[in-house]
C-alpha cells in the first residue's frame, strides 16, 4: 500500500518561458518519501532533456513570466499576480516588471482595452494602475456595515435644535463652521468613487473590470446567520487536548447568498442583477468569466438554487443590461463536462459555450443576443475542455471522441467543420500549448503507467519524447497489466463499462471467487485506458487477482463519461439504478464464471463505500462480503453542492433521502462487513459511520467490525494507515469468500 513513493508524482503545471525554450513545473523524483511536497522543477523543451532541480528562489523569479492566462490585446504583455503582488512581464524578451510590492494582496489582474493601464483587485476594492506613469486610481470604494447617519432630528429633538440656533451665537458658528467642512469635503468627494456600503458580513468574492475602464461586475457572499456547522473532533493533536476542525454545513441547512452587481464607472451607481429572475443564488453557482475585448460586455454563468436550470448571459457595460444568451434545462440538475464553460468569439460579436442539450456535452456558437446559435460537435462523445488559438482561429479541445475511455487532443475551426486529431497514443492527453503554440507539453498516462511530462510538437500524430520517470526502478520491473474493457450486460438492456482482471493476467489460478471494486465520488470515470484516479486500488486489484480472484471496476450509472442520461439515472435514489448494475455484474459473474454470489466480494470508499452499505444491507443473496469505507451513510448528513443536486433537499424530498440511505436498511446485514473510517474526515465525517455503528449495535447484528484511523481524513496519506486498511480488506476476503482453487 505504499504510494506515490513508488508509483511516482504526477508533473503539475507545466509551463513554457515566453521564449518557448524551458518547461516549469512541480515534481519529485522516484522513491521520494509520501510526505514530501512537490518541489521546482525545470527542463529544456527539446527532445533527450532531463529534468534539473531549481531552488524556490528560481522558481520565485522566473514563476511571473509563466502565467500567460492574461494578455494584452496584442499579445506583447501579460499580467499576472504572484505571491500577492503584480507583474508585467514581456512576452518577446522574457523581462519582468514588477508593478507592487504591498502587505496587501493584489488579485485579478487585467488589460485595458489599450494595454496602457492594468486594472486589479485589492482589499475587496478595484483599482487602476497606469503602465506608463504609474499613476494608481481607486475605481471603487466598497465598504463594511451602515452607511453614516444623516437623518434629520424631528419632533422635541428639532425645536431644540432650532432653539440653540436661535440662542447662541456660538453655535451658529459652528454650525456654518460645519457646513463650510461639508461643502468642500463634498467638492473632494465628488470626483472618488461612491461609497458602496455591504452588509456586515457580506464579502467581495469577485470583481472585474471592464477593459474600456467604464463599468465593472462585482460578486458578492453573505453568510446566513441560522446555520449550523458540524465542527470535527481532532484527538490526536500537539496540545495534548481535544480540538475542533471547523467544517462543513449539512445539506439543507442555511446557504450562503450571493449577489451580483453591475457598476458604472467612475459614477459609482450600482445596480444588483438576478442572472436567474426570481432566484437568490448560491455563492458558487455563479462565474464571471470574460468582458468582451472591446469591453461591450461580459459573460455570466449561472445555475438556479435547485440546480435544474443554467443560464448563461451578457451584461452590458454602458447600461447593466442582462440578456439571457442560452437557458438549459433539466428535470434532474444541469451539470456534465466543462458546464460552465463559455468565451468571446469573432471579436467579441459571437460567443462560445458547452451544453448537455443533446445529451452529451458539445461545442456551441452564438451571437452576444443569443442568435444565430450552431451545435459545432455532435456525437455519443463528450468535449471535456476548449481552449482557443491565439489567433482565435481554432478550437483546442480534450474531447473523448475516439473513445469513452480516452483523452485526445483535437483542433476545429472556430466555424466548425472537420476536426484533426492531434495526440494518437491510447490514453489521456492533457496538453500546455508554447506561446507560440509549435510545441505542445503533454501530462500522458496509459492503462499500466502513471502521469509523465512530455514534449510533442502541434502537428497530428508527432512523436512523444518523454522528459520525465516518475516511478521507481522496482515498480516499473513489475508487469503491471492493463485491465481488459468488456461491456456486461445490465438488466434494463444497458451495457455497463467494466474493467477485468484475470486470475490469469497474473499467472495464477481461479479461486472460485471474485471481488467488485466500486469508484467513488459517483460522478466519476474510471473504466479508462489511462492512469486511474485509484492508483493504490489498481494495484490492489492486481493482487486480488494474483491470489486467484475475478475482480471487475465497473462504471455504474451516474459515472462521468457516458452522457447526461447515463449521470442522472440516479436522480432521487442514490442505491437505486447505480447498485442494480453491481447486481447485474454479480449476477454475470455467475453465469460466466460459475461464481456463487455468496462469494462475490464489494468494496469501495466514500461512494464507494456507500454503495456497498446498500449491497449489503439491500441485496445480500448476491454478495458474500463487503468492505466500505469512509462511507456516506445517511445523505442527510452531507453537504448541499453535492446532495441537493441528486436528492433534492432532505426537508423537501424526504422519500429520496429515505430510500437512498443505508442507515435504513441496517437491519438487512447478513454478510461480513468491515467498517472503516479516519476520524478528522471533514468530506465524509466520522459521525456517518458513528451512527451507523449504534444502529447496527441496537439492532445486534453480529459479523460486522468498524477500523477507525485517528490521524486520517477523507483521503489517507500515511502508508501505514493505507497498509492497516487494505490488510483488514483482503482478511475479510480471505477468511469470508475462500480460497479454494478449481
Amino acid at each position: 500500500m505504499r504510494g506515490p513513493e513508488v508509483y511516482g508524482r504526477e508533473p503539475e503545471r507545466p509551463r513554457f518561458t515566453p521564449d518557448g525554450q524551458w518547461i516549469y513545473f512541480r515534481w519529485l523524483p522516484p522513491g521520494t518519501s509520501w510526505s514530501e511536497t512537490l518541489r521546482p522543477y525545470r527542463v529544456r523543451a527539446a527532445a533527450g532533456s532531463t529534468p534539473e532541480s531549481i531552488s524556490e528562489a528560481e522558481w520565485d523569479s522566473a514563476a511571473p513570466a509563466l502565467g500567460r492566462t492574461t494578455l494584452s490585446s496584442d499579445r506583447h504583455w501579460s499580467v499576472t499576480s504572484y505571491r500577492g503582488d503584480l507583474y508585467l512581464v514581456d512576452q518577446r524578451t522574457a523581462a519582468i516588471r514588477r508593478l507592487t510590492e504591498t502587505n496587501a494582496e493584489e488579485t485579478a489582474p487585467t488589460f485595458s482595452a489599450d494595454g496602457r493601464r492594468v486594472y486589479f483587485v485589492r482589499d475587496d476594492n478595484a483599482f487602476s494602475l497606469d503602465l506608463d506613469g504609474g499613476l494608481l486610481r481607486q475605481l471603487t470604494d466598497i465598504r463594511h456595515g451602515s452607511p453614516p447617519n444623516t437623518d434629520s432630528a424631528t419632533g422635541q429633538r428639532a425645536a431644540l435644535e432650532h432653539q440653540q440656533r436661535a440662542l447662541l451665537e456660538s453655535v451658529r458658528d459652528k454650525l456654518r463652521a460645519d457646513s463650510i467642512t461639508k461643502a468642500e469635503r463634498t467638492a473632494r468627494e465628488a470626483s472618488q468613487p461612491k461609497t458602496l456600503w455591504l452588509k456586515e458580513k457580506e464579502r467581495v468574492t469577485a470583481i472585474t473590470v471592464s477593459p474600456n475602464g467604464r463599468a465593472l461586475l462585482i460578486l458578492t457572499s453573505t453568510p446566513s446567520p441560522d446555520a449550523r456547522r458540524a465542527n470535527v473532533p481532532e484527538y490526536v493533536t500537539s496540545s495534548g487536548y481535544t480540538e475542533e476542525i471547523p467544517n462543513r454545513t449539512k445539506v439543507g441547512d442555511a446557504e450562503p447568498v450571493s449577489r451580483l452587481g453591475w457598476m458604472r464607472i467612475p459614477e459609482g451607481d450600482v445596480r444588483w442583477l438576478r442572472p436567474i429572475p426570481g432566484d437568490t443564488l448560491p455563492p458558487d453557482d455563479i462565474s464571471l468569466k470574460d468582458w468582451s475585448p472591446d469591453g461591450g460586455a461580459a459573460l455570466v454563468v449561472a445555475v438556479s438554487h435547485d440546480f435544474k436550470t443554467r443560464v448563461i448571459s451578457t451584461v452590458r457595460a454602458d447600461s447593466g443590461s442582462l440578456r439571457p444568451v442560452d437557458v438549459l434545462r433539466d428535470s434532474a440538475w444541469v451539470d456534465g463536462p466543462c458546464a460552465d464553460c463559455a468565451g468571446w468569439l469573432a471579436h467579441g460579436t459571437r460567443i462560445w459555450f458547452i451544453s448537455e442539450a443533446t445529451g452529451f456535452a458539445h461545442l456551441y456558437t452564438s451571437d452576444a443576443r443569443g442568435n444565430g446559435r450552431r451545435q459545432l460537435t455532435s456525437g455519443r462523445w463528450e468535449v471535456l475542455d476548449v481552449a482557443l488559438s491565439n489567433d482565435e482561429s481554432t478550437f483546442l479541445m480534450q474531447t473523448s471522441e475516439s473513445s469513452p475511455y480516452e483523452q485526445q487532443l483535437w483542433r476545429m475551426a472556430v466555424t466548425g467543420g472537420a476536426r484533426t486529431r492531434v495526440t494518437t497514443r491510447v490514453g489521456s492527453h492533457d496538453v500546455t500549448p508554447s506561446p507560440d503554440e509549435q510545441w505542445l507539453a503533454d501530462v500522458y498516462s496509459s492503462a499500466n503507467h502513471p502521469p509523465e511530462l512530455f514534449l510533442v510538437r502541434n502537428a497530428p500524430g508527432a512523436d512523444m519524447s518523454q522528459l520525465t520517470v516518475s516511478p521507481t526502478a522496482d515498480w516499473l520491473a513489475f508487469p503491471w497489466i492493463t485491465p481488459q474493457i468488456i461491456d456486461i450486460p445490465a438488466s434494463d438492456g444497458a451495457k455497463l463499462p467494466t474493467r477485468i482482471y484475470h486470475p490469469q493476467d497474473m499467472g495464477a489460478a481461479p479461486n472460485g471467487s471474485a471481488v467488485i471494486f466500486v469508484h467513488g465520488a459517483g460522478y466519476l470515470h474510471n473504466v479508462v485506458n489511462y492512469w486511474s484516479p485509484y492508483p493504490r486500488e489498481y494495484m490492489f486489484n492486481q493482487y486480488l487477482a494474483s491470489k486467484g480472484y475475478v475482480v471487475l471496476d465497473v462504471d455504474y450509472r451516474g459515472s462521468a463519461g457516458y452522457g447526461r442520461d447515463w449521470r442522472t439515472a440516479i436522480y432521487r435514489h442514490m442505491g437505486g439504478r447505480d447498485l442494480q448494475d453491481e447486481v447485474d455484474a454479480s449476477r454475470w459473474l455467475r453465469t460466466q464464471y460459475n461464481i456463487d454470489p455468496e462469494r462475490v466480494g464489494i468494496y469501495g470508499g466514500s461512494y464507494g463505500g456507500f454503495m456497498t452499505l446498500m449491497a449489503l444491507f439491500t441485496a445480500p443473496k448476491e454478495f458474500g462480503a463487503g468492505a466500505a469505507l469512509r462511507s456516506v451513510t445517511d445523505w442527510a448528513h452531507y453537504n448541499n453542492g453535492y446532495t441537493g443536486r441528486i436528492l433534492n433537499l432532505p426537508q423537501n424530498d424526504t422519500l429520496a433521502y429515505r430510500q437512498s440511505s443505508p442507515i435504513y436498511f441496517a437491519e438487512g446485514l447478513e454478510d461480513p462487513l468491515l467498517i472503516a473510517h479516519g476520524m478528522v474526515d471533514t468530506n465524509v465525517n466520522f459521525q456517518d459511520d458513528v451512527r451507523l455503528v449504534e444502529r447496527l449495535i441496537e439492532l445486534r447484528k453480529t459479523g460486522w467490525e468498524l477500523a477507525v484511523y485517528p490521524v486520517e481524513s477523507h483521503g489517507f496519506v500515511r502508508p501505514t494507515s493505507w497498509a492497516d486498511e487494505y490488510r483488514r480488506i483482503y482478511a475479510l476476503f480471505d477468511r469470508s469468500l475462500g480460497g479454494v482453487k478449481r
